[in-house]
Formats: C-alpha cells, structure tokens, sequence
C-alpha cells in the first residue's frame, strides 16, 4: 500500500496526514492501519444524492475495521450547506454516543466536507475526520488542507474553522458517476493551480485535453497528483492563510459573488472560470499578461466545459457583493493577480472603477452571441 500513497502533507515539518490516490476502496482498510480504528465507532456523513451510489460499498469495507458504523446524510445542495444541518448532525453523534477518540467520515463532494470538517472542529471541541472525496473538485481542491465552514444565510462559508483530516483517500471510481458538468466545474481549481503556480502544468492540460475529457485512467491519475501536489505544497507553507495560501483564491472573489447571486445554481467550479477570467482581465490591464494569453486561457477554459461569461447580473451588483467577501481585509478587497502565468500575488490597491471594468468583460447581456 505505501507504494500507492502520494503525499503526506506535514505541519511545521512534522507529518500530519497521507493522502491516497486509488482505484476503488477496497485499499481503504490498509491506509486506515495507522488510525487504529478498530475500537473507533465512524460516522459515515454523506448527501443523499452519493448515499445512494456509495454508502453501502464503504459501509461495507469500515464494518471490518471498526467496532461500529453509522451514516447521517442530508440533502443533497450547497443550500444545506447550514449550521441547521450541522446541528442535525450533532444530534445524531450525540444519540449514538460519539466520544472524542470516534472518527467522522466525509463521503462527498465539498458541500459535505466542509459541513462533515467543522462538525469534526466543534463536536467536544474537537475530534478526527477523515476525506472521502467522490468529486473531482474536492479531490483537488476542498479535501486537502484543512478549510472547513458552512454557509451563513447567502455568505458562502462565513462560519468556519481550520481543522485537518487524519487521511484523504480519493476513489477514481466515483468519477465515473460524475455528470459531465459537475467534471468539467472540478478542472476549473485544476486549471487555477497551472495559472498560478506552475506554467509547464498549464502547457500540459492544453496538450492532453482530449484524453481528460474522455476519462482516460492514467492521464487523470496523473493530473490529480499533480494538482495535489501543488495545494500540498501551499498549504505545508502556509496552513491558515497568512501568505501564499491566499493564492489558491484566484478567481474566487468575483467567482463568489456570482454564485452568490446566481442563488448557487451555477455549480462553484463554474463560478470560479468565470472570475478568474475576471482576474486575468485585470492582471492583462496592469500591463502584466499579454492580451494572448487571456484569450488563451479563455478557449481553454471553454475546452473543458467551463462558463466564461455571465448572464443576468448587473455589474453594479456583482461589485457590491463581492465587498461581503470574508476576504476582506480593513475595508479592502484582497485581490489574487498573475505577474505571469504561473505566478500570482495579492494585492488590496483595486479601486473600485477597475474591479467594474473586470466585472464589464465577464457579463454577457442577454441575447449576447
């Protein structure tokens, strides 16, 4: 099995947990080893749109490692993405008489593990969990690092806490079930990990879209690791978002408050295409992307399924939304560019003229061709 784990992700140079990359679960009872869980009770927390796909598989597999398995779930929805839902989930850890020394196991996308990660963060002040993460989004993404939160009435993961897993074990299976939107919303955080830390990552997805898009094992096999290895690398350096970690918000900002906005019926990737388009709008204005290099990465985004523009939404609001961002920092945006592709920076100068004139160039009137 240790052939088969890709990272170990450290805190301040000590190790902290393994991620695992495979083809099915059934390697899942040998990376539980060092947990030592066979006298943990694990609470599987999932959404019912994966409780019906999965559940019963991993149940199967925990019962043989453990002294006893539950499973809570919940809607299915980023709009249950709530503190009502986590309360509901304390019940059920309560009732079932949950200690500190048990494990919560996120089976979703990342609705359910941020949700299952802050349950894990406040439930007796603090017990483990453990990432599942059945979507491309979340295996590259929300499962790695530590964020966890829920959403506040319409503020997008306005409570929360950092709190790391003690093991992300990634299925390539569950990719299979995936919708062919809810695959292309994952590769815009792959995409945004090229744009901003690692050019020859970027040339490569261009060069292999067509394998990605057809689901071959081994190109996806390969791009996930690498995408995991970036965020790796960022969070080891920065676990709670002091320095660079902020760079992983590139194209979030506008991305946001679209999604906000759009009442969530634009999936999170897609919302984050189109703000970093935003993003790259304005580091092109700044004189430091050619204007090539926007509309490049423009028909790459589009290569893989992704929105560009937005329809629907007036600029002024859009704006004004994005000033709820939990990143703001003393009354200023704090705003991810690219000094060039594969290196970003944060910045806190965008006035307000120049974030309209972003916001301008990603809006599509309707009846826009």
């Amino acid at each position: 099995m240790n052939e088969k784990k890709i990272l170990e992700v450290k805190k301040d140079g000590v190790y902290s947990y393994s991620i695992y990359l495979e083809p099915d679960f059934q390697g899942l009872k040998e990376a539980l080893l060092p947990l030592q869980t066979e006298k943990k009770k694990l609470c599987i927390v999932t959404d019912t749109n994966v409780l019906a796909l999965y559940a019963e598989a991993l149940k199967d597999v925990l019962e043989n490692c453990c002294k006893e398995v539950t499973v809570f779930s919940f809607p299915a929805g980023e709009e249950h993405k709530t503190l009502d839902t986590v309360r509901n989930l304390y019940e059920h850890l309560i009732l079932h008489h949950y200690d500190r020394k048990d494990l919560l196991v996120a089976l979703g996308g990342g609705v359910v593990g941020d949700l299952t990660g802050f349950a894990a963060a406040t439930y007796l002040r603090g017990i483990g969990f453990i990432q599942i993460p059945t979507t491309l989004l979340s295996q590259v993404d929300s499962s790695i690092g530590g964020k966890t939160g829920v959403d506040f009435d319409a503020y997008k993961n306005m409570v929360g806490a950092f709190h790391m897993p003690r093991l992300v074990y990634m299925s390539l299976e569950t990719l299979r079930s995936l919708p062919k939107r809810q695959f292309s919303a994952g590769m815009a955080e792959i995409i945004k990990h090229g744009l901003i830390q690692d050019i020859t990552y970027t040339k490569w997805l261009l060069k292999n879209n067509s394998s990605i898009v057809e689901g071959d094992y081994q190109t996806l096999l390969l791009m996930i690791k690498r995408s995991c290895e970036i965020k790796r690398k960022v969070v080891e350096e920065d676990p709670t978002e002091q320095g660079i970690r902020a760079w992983l918000n590139f194209g979030h900002t506008i991305g946001h408050a679209v999604e906000k906005l759009k009442d969530f019926s634009l999936y999170h990737g897609e919302c984050v295409s189109i703000g970093c388009v935003a993003a790259l709008w304005l580091s092109v204005h700044r004189g430091m992307l050619e204007k090539e290099e926007l509309i490049q990465t423009e028909k790459m985004l589009e290569g893989f399924g992704l929105p560009i523009r937005v329809q629907g939404l007036t600029a002024k609001e859009i704006l004004e939304t994005t000033k709820l961002d939990k990143k703001m920092e003393a009354g200023k945006i704090k705003f991810v560019l690219l000094k060039r592709t594969g290196e970003a920076f944060v910045t806190k100068d965008i006035e307000d003229k120049e974030l309209l004139m972003a916001i301008q160039y990603i809006r599509e009137e309707e009846g826009d061709e």
